[in-house]
């Protein structure tokens, strides 16, 4: 089961969710959170990771704001990628330095905001990653701050590419994935994009019955898992 570590970002505590399997020797995936932050899940994602071999940690990335209140839409836009480098850096720090597991190649994966994040850390840090997967991640051609956003660091991505996208959702739409996938052809990323009909944004969250799709997200998570095993154990 999935435990939460505090650990220091700047002098600021952050949460984050952490699963190991029980081998003493484990490759890494660093989780990004939706919007809902690390709930029930994203704890089910990381438990689920552990139980296929890999040691998961997922950054709490809303510990700076104010207790408020506010809305998972508000708290979105408070984000700014500068701070999400910050948090992912003291994450991989940490699940590097977790006596359960020694942490060889690791990969970045991301649900929603996440997956836009996941692609930003793909180009952002590309030396960290042996391969990256974002599912359905809205705002990709959009920087959160200043600096560019993570569309515009395609160029710069080393990693393969897994994208789970579906057809009936607006961020990102048909259109915008399509946009990415011509960038990363463009630039000669290896890629591979999944798109399922019948499913909108989020489908794979079975904490929302309304969003969740049970087939669509049981074969993504299998093409995601295999996709990893492919990249994290050469």
């Amino acid at each position: 089961m999935a435990r939460f570590d505090a650990i220091d970002v700047n002098g600021r505590s952050m949460r984050v969710g952490v699963a190991a399997p029980s081998s003493s020797e484990a490759p890494g995936v660093l989780v990004m959170v939706h919007g809902p932050g690390l709930d029930a899940f994203i704890e089910a994602q990381l438990d689920d990771l552990a139980r296929n071999g890999y040691v998961a940690a997922a950054p709490e990335v809303f510990h700076r704001q104010p207790d408020d209140g506010a809305d998972a839409l508000t708290r979105v836009g408070r984000l700014l990628d500068h701070e999400i480098l910050e948090d992912a850096g003291a994450a991989v720090r940490h699940l590097r330095s977790l006596p359960d597991a020694r942490v060889g190649r690791l990969a970045v994966l991301g649900f929603c905001m996440g997956g836009r994040n996941a692609y930003l850390l793909a180009g952002a840090r590309p030396t960290w990653w042996s391969a990256a997967a974002v599912f359905y991640g809205g705002n990709i051609m959009v920087p959160w701050g200043d600096g560019p956003s993570p569309f515009d660091l395609t160029e710069r991505i080393r990693c393969p590419i897994i994208g789970i996208f579906g057809a009936d959702d607006s961020n990102p739409s048909p259109n915008a994935v399509n946009t990415i996938a011509a960038e990363l052809t463009r630039h000669d990323k290896p890629h591979d994009f999944h798109t399922y009909a019948s499913a909108g944004h989020a489908f794979l969250n079975f904490t929302n019955p309304e969003r969740h799709r049970p087939e669509q997200a049981r074969e993504a998570w299998s093409k995601v898992l295999a996709f990893l095993d492919r990249h994290l154990h050469p």
